[in-house]
């Protein structure tokens, strides 16, 4: 008999961790192993030492982070301590103990000056803390463990956590009207796509030959306010939503006002596929 293979899956509790676990029990060849910051707190080196030394992992998905943009900007050693101090550490004792280390970054190490999709390898730039600290997490990631896959991800939304589709559900039904940024291009990622294709990855059996950086998000470019409108038909609200530029909506950090990226070679690696952007906002909505 084959012995299963066991995933570790950090942040559970966030939009990511949470749909990964929806989908574990259709992944009958792997143990899955999910912890909470509380269960297994990823900036402490001694409590990962020991939990490794406990448990026998083979691959290691961490998808807990301080994503907090705005929050960073006036607690940057707090986001530097979760999005690169611990996610050296947690690098490092994957390679001590040869487990496949997949860790989760973003789209904002860009500083959106761009009008082409970036690819992988495009020079970085963050425009903000929390963008600078999850660049030094994937520098310390791959320094410390140069078998790391990284994944950049964009404009994350779940029916599980905070986040963009959810506040303007909320939003529309409390209010007449909406301002919504429309100067900011990107594309939606649906975590549900994004858990299916991390498992894509680990059951390839090609993760451990293809190091490296990846991007991932759904397909297809919008703006906030496209997103907002689209979002307001499906929930049939009748809000009105209005579209202004960020120079009207100042935030604490600064966003970067293009944020598409390049997704052919972790489709090419790994035969991973990539939902249209309102076909998978449509998935979400039967959830919500």
């Amino acid at each position: 008999m084959v012995e299963k293979k066991t995933i570790l899956v950090t942040g559970v509790n966030g939009q990511l961790g949470n749909e990964i676990k929806v989908i574990s029990s259709a992944y009958n060849a792997y143990n899955f192993l999910f912890v909470t910051k509380e269960d297994l707190p990823i900036d402490d080196a001694e409590a990962i030492k020991k939990y490794f030394a406990n448990h026998a992992i083979d691959f290691c998905v961490n998808c807990a982070a301080y994503t907090a943009v705005d929050k960073a900007e006036t607690e940057p050693e707090k986001a530097l301590l979760i999005n690169a101090t611990a996610v050296g550490n947690l690098a490092k004792i994957c390679k001590q103990y040869n487990t496949q280390f997949i860790h989760i970054s973003t789209d904002y190490v860009f500083d959106g000056t761009s009008s082409i999709p970036y690819k992988e390898d495009h020079p970085v730039a963050p425009v903000n803390m929390y963008g600078d600290t999850k660049l030094k997490g994937e520098r310390l990631a791959q320094q410390n463990n140069p078998g790391s896959i990284i994944i950049r991800t964009s404009w994350v939304y779940s029916s599980f956590g905070n986040n963009f589709v959810k506040t303007m559900v909320r939003l529309m039904k409390e209010k007449e009207q909406l301002n919504v940024v429309s100067d900011q291009q990107g594309c939606p990622t649906y975590a549900a796509d994004l858990a299916a294709a991390i498992m894509q990855i680990i059951s390839s059996g090609k993760a451990a030959e293809n190091p490296g950086i990846y991007n991932y998000s759904n397909s297809g470019i919008i703006d906030w306010w496209q997103f907002a409108v689209t979002i307001k038909e499906l929930s049939g609200s009748k809000c009105i939503v209005h579209p202004i530029p960020s120079s009207n909506y100042p935030t604490p950090a600064k966003r970067p006002a293009y944020s598409v990226m390049d997704t052919k070679k972790i489709q090419k690696t790994f035969a991973v596929n990539i939902p249209f952007w309102k076909d998978s906002l449509q998935k979400c909505f039967l959830r919500l």
